[in-house]
């Protein structure tokens, strides 16, 4: 499993020019099953996501297909996590 940080750079200000081509990144995210969550670093600092059913190296190549990364609007810090328990609606990512 994995938590991808998206921190605003300077360039926050290129986000709304940007931002249909991100909400398409993460259509796909989800639509391949990647990404189980999205949502906003408060207040107002960035993205999250977490993902799963890849590889550390899939998920680098993925992330730098967004155009906030590509258009350097945030920088991107993935965080592996190797779940030891989970609440039982989430037991599928003990897997």
């Amino acid at each position: 499993m994995f938590i991808v940080l998206l921190k605003f750079s300077e360039q926050k200000n290129k986000a709304a020019e940007f931002m249909d081509g991100h909400n398409d990144w993460l259509k796909r995210g989800f639509a391949d099953q990647v990404f189980l969550l999205a949502g906003s670093l408060q207040p107002r600092r960035g993205g999250a996501i977490v993902a799963h059913n890849t590889s550390s190296s899939a998920l680098a190549a993925r992330v730098n297909e967004d155009p906030f990364v590509t258009e350097g609007i945030v920088s991107a810090e993935i965080l592996e996590v190797d779940p030891a328990k989970t609440d039982d609606r989430l037991a599928f990512l003990l897997g």
